[in-house]
């Protein structure tokens, strides 16, 4: 599936928590495009999801790492799901993908059949870190097709932003990808890429309801 569109900025009229929990067999059975938002511990990840959804506490932020320990689904404007997923990295570090990603978590990119497309979200302020390349080649392999958000991007020069993602771009094609993923520079604090990624989900949800692929 090709993940290049962009459209008007999505209108987010509604936004509900649906469930928790770590068995992918107990997720919605809905069959609505699912979107996947999942980074290292502390990257930002609630704050964006709280951002893009225009919800100031639909996910829970925390000063503490680590804090979400389930796949939570919330329905956003009754047609598609925003899934939050536990950080990576907090689970031991092993060269078996197995071992450094809890097990529930590769369950869900590997058996969840609504999934269309992962986020991964990266801090823009550290250099390429070694997890982060670790599972952007795991969703390589299995074959998901995925972003990278770039987060925090308020708390950078707009200088080292281009070079932080010049080094990511050459990390990326180092390790065999022939091109850099797509991919969006946000802060949660400014509300920057708010409409980009909500352009981009709007318009892969257009083409998923058009070709009836769900």
């Amino acid at each position: 599936m090709g993940l290049f569109y962009f459209n008007t900025t999505m209108k987010i009229t509604s936004a509900e928590f649906i469930i928790s929990n770590s068995d992918v067999s107990k997720c919605p059975k809905d069959p609505l495009p699912e979107y996947a938002f999942i980074g290292r511990s502390n990257v930002g990840k609630s704050s964006l999801i709280n951002m893009l959804t225009n919800h100031k506490n639909l996910a829970k932020t925390s000063g503490k790492p680590g804090k979400t320990q389930l796949i939570n689904h919330f329905k956003i404007n009754l047609n598609w799901f925003l899934v939050d997923l536990p950080g990576y990295g907090y689970a031991r570090v092993s060269k078996k993908t197995k071992e450094v990603f809890q097990e529930f978590i590769t369950d869900y990119f590997e058996k969840r059949e609504q999934l269309v497309c992962a986020f991964v979200l990266i801090d823009i302020r550290l250099e390429a870190q070694k997890i982060d390349l670790e599972f952007i080649t795991y969703l390589g392999e299995i074959e998901i097709p995925f972003c990278i958000i770039f987060t925090k991007a308020d708390k950078i020069s707009r200088g080292k932003i281009d070079s932080h993602i010049a080094a990511y771009r050459k990390a990326l094609l180092a390790n065999n990808w022939e091109e850099m993923p797509q991919h969006f520079v946000t802060s949660a604090t400014e509300t920057t890429g708010r409409d980009e990624v909500l352009g981009f989900i709007d318009g892969v949800n257009e083409e998923m309801f058009k070709s009836g692929n769900l």
